[in-house]
């Protein structure tokens, strides 16, 4: 059986990369390299991202929120630009990701079984 956090780990985080990576090239102005840096991998994983040879998740563009993911995205970018950092950036759009229901969509169609309480969004 799957944890939760595996599945945000081989599908969310690498979806993440890729959206802010593409946000930070390609509306930002940043190269290739000062990204790579700022998440701390190497030049080629963010031409991969580029590319979509890395962090394509058919589960989160398929879940109906993906705009909305989009948008968070975007919101984080401009953070990290005005001097946010990539791990709070990060984070806060994985916690959008669980809070919007995606990781719940995530989990069932990769497991088949009905979502533990952990991954459910929290009602307020």
């Amino acid at each position: 059986m799957k944890i939760p956090c595996e599945l945000i780990v081989w599908y969310v985080l690498p979806s993440i990369r890729r959206e802010l990576a593409r946000e930070l090239v390609e509306k930002h102005g940043l190269t290739q390299a000062e990204v790579a840096r700022r998440f701390g991998v190497t030049d080629a994983a963010i031409s991969q991202y580029l590319k979509s040879k890395r962090g394509t998740s058919r589960e989160m563009e398929a879940s109906g929120k993906y705009d909305d993911f989009r948008k968070e995205v975007e919101r984080a970018a401009s953070r990290i630009i005005n001097g946010s950092d990539i791990v709070t950036e990060t984070c806060r759009i994985c916690e959008m990701v669980k809070k919007s229901g995606m990781l719940v969509s995530i989990y069932e169609t990769r497991t088949g079984l009905k979502a533990p309480l952990c991954v459910c969004p929290q009602m307020e």
